[in-house]
């Protein structure tokens, strides 16, 4: 029987919650990952030192598993380097919200003015800490990453030393500037390899593929499958598995993400098979996020195998990607 074992993999951009929704979930993630970069936009925000201590612990009181790290990060505020130099110890990234782009992000930056930036950014480099973006203006709903563009310009051109992930790319103009500035990376969803804006709201509304940002065209996704089955060195995964209650999901208003956690490796097993790539799963799911972010996760390998595996209609109060449906590839242990 056909298998696959990855090393030591990581979702680079993931949303625990908090409360019963974080006990549903983090055992999800701790289980088939060696780590995960943990999102802030909590209500309210994790901005204070004492509040990422806090939701260290209760993310680890959730855990089911004891080799597992989570990567803590801050909201972005306008922050003092004193405040950044006594925090750098407990975090290895500060998310960039622009307001109220996606859920919780309302406290995010409303004026993207350098000089207003320049301390905390120029302290960030200095220290190490990487700035993690959410790429979106507030414009047209399928312009808003291409839009945003141009502010990941100025920041990359006015700070070089500073790492800045796009997170979630979706557009083929995101996956240009990987190869135009040095110190631009990014992160990629497992839906936005599978998925467009049709797939969504084609035919029936699909409400548990709505995300921010929302699936593109095409093109975008064949530019999105290119770097990532190539693992390309600035591209790593991360899944941006986002859990809403199924009422809040199935309702006007829907929230904004995809649950993918549980499934995130059987689904790229699928993707790098079909496209004969299985070679460089390691590399995107891994290696390249090592090297990126300068860490080593605890060892742990998962070993997939060629096995077909039914994906539950819900955990807990959350309706899965695909749910009901048969994935080619399971997980067979944990080691």
């Amino acid at each position: 029987m056909k298998t696959m074992t990855l090393t030591m993999p990581l979702d680079m951009h993931v949303h625990l919650r908090d409360g019963e929704m974080l006990e549903t979930v983090a055992p999800l993630t701790s289980y088939s990952f060696s780590g995960a970069l943990v999102m802030p936009n909590l209500v309210p925000p994790v901005t204070t030192l004492d509040m990422v201590r806090g939701y260290k612990k209760r993310i680890q009181a959730a855990m089911e598993s004891d080799d597992f790290e989570p990567y803590m990060t801050l909201f972005y505020q306008n922050y003092s380097r004193s405040f950044l130099e006594e925090v750098k110890d407990h975090i290895i990234a500060i998310k960039l919200y622009p307001s109220g782009v996606t859920t919780n992000s309302e406290g995010g930056v409303a004026s993207f003015d350098i000089e207003a930036m320049r301390e905390t950014l120029e302290a960030m480099s200095d220290l190490g800490i990487i700035l993690s973006v959410h790429g979106e203006t507030n414009g047209f709903v399928m312009d808003r990453e291409a839009e945003f563009m141009s502010v990941y310009e100025m920041l990359a051109v006015h700070f070089p030393k500073l790492k800045i992930i796009m997170e979630h790319i979706t557009t083929r103009e995101a996956v240009k500037m990987l190869d135009q500035y040095e110190n631009l990376y990014a992160t990629i969803t497992v839906h936005h390899l599978m998925i467009t804006l049709d797939d969504v709201a084609g035919g029936m509304l699909r409400p548990h593929l709505f995300c921010k940002p929302i699936a593109k065209r095409p093109h975008d996704r064949e530019a999105l499958l290119k770097v990532a089955l190539s693992a390309h060195p600035k591209v790593m995964f991360g899944s941006d598995s986002a859990p809403h209650p199924k009422h809040t999901k199935e309702s006007c208003g829907c929230g904004a993400g995809v649950f993918t956690a549980p499934i995130a490796l059987q689904l790229l097993c699928e993707i790098f098979e079909a496209n004969d790539s299985l070679d460089n799963l390691q590399a995107f799911v891994s290696d390249n996020a090592q090297q990126i972010y300068g860490i080593c996760p605890d060892f742990k390998e998962v070993v997939l195998v060629k096995h077909d595996f039914v994906i539950p209609e819900m955990y807990g109060s959350v309706v899965p990607m695909r749910a009901g449906e048969t994935l080619t590839w399971s997980i067979e242990r944990v080691d």
